[in-house]
């Protein structure tokens, strides 16, 4: 298994070549499609609304290309864990209220994909805490989610978020926290917890979110995206 190259560049040339941070097996119309940095959205089984948020990954996407030197593919694509097409997104976005449940062959392949050099952006839209907590120890039963401070670099890479994560929306009155997974102190697991990131990108309309609450999830959403292309 060949792990994928970390780009050793600046933001301006991560804006040139961005897509094929180099991959595994990866068949010729696979690598035709990816000319820029895209995101696929995670399906899995488990009865929970992987499919929540239709607008948000658009909406995130339009907002890094307008706002940021990141060249992306505007198409948010989908895949499931067994896909072939797995090892070619670099970075795989999962949300929903439900259960997650994920196969012995899923947990095995998704340590394969994490051990690679692949980031997932895990974002809680209320509900879905108790079940990714427990699939994430199937995973790496060897490593915690630990809460990372606020002095992290995801908060700072981009857009300054001195208080941590935005909170986006009300669950339980918590505030909210950002966790994540080290495999060999490289970040390979983000999540979003009490924040509710994806309705915040969703169109204002969904939710009537104020105007200030949407640019605050979309700016966290672009630091999330440049942290995981940082060498």
């Amino acid at each position: 298994m060949r792990k994928w190259l970390r780009k050793q560049s600046t933001l301006s040339i991560i804006a040139v070549s961005i897509g094929v941070l180099a991959i595994m097996t990866v068949d010729t119309a696979a690598n035709d499609r990816f000319g820029k940095f895209s995101i696929a959205r995670l399906k899995y089984d488990g009865g929970g609304d992987w499919y929540s948020d239709p607008s948000s990954l658009p909406n995130l996407l339009e907002f890094v290309a307008a706002n940021t030197p990141v060249a992306v593919s505007l198409e948010e694509y989908r895949v499931s864990v067994m896909d072939k097409e797995l090892f070619s997104f670099p970075y795989l976005y999962m949300t929903g209220h439900g259960n997650i449940r994920f196969s012995e062959g899923e947990v095995l392949r998704l340590r394969q994909y994490f051990q690679a050099g692949g980031f997932l952006h895990a974002d809680d839209n209320y509900g879905m805490d108790k079940s990714f907590r427990r699939e994430m120890k199937r995973i790496f039963p060897d490593h915690e989610l630990l809460e990372l401070p606020f002095s992290h670099p995801i908060y700072h890479c981009f857009f300054d978020f001195p208080d941590g994560l935005p909170k986006i929306h009300e669950h339980d009155n918590k505030a909210p926290q950002g966790f994540g997974i080290f495999y060999n102190n490289r970040l390979v697991v983000f999540y979003s917890f009490e924040s509710d990131l994806g309705d915040g990108w969703e169109d204002t309309d969904v939710h009537n979110d104020p105007i200030e609450k949407h640019e605050n999830a979309l700016k966290m959403g672009a630091n999330i995206i440049i942290y995981s292309l940082s060498p």
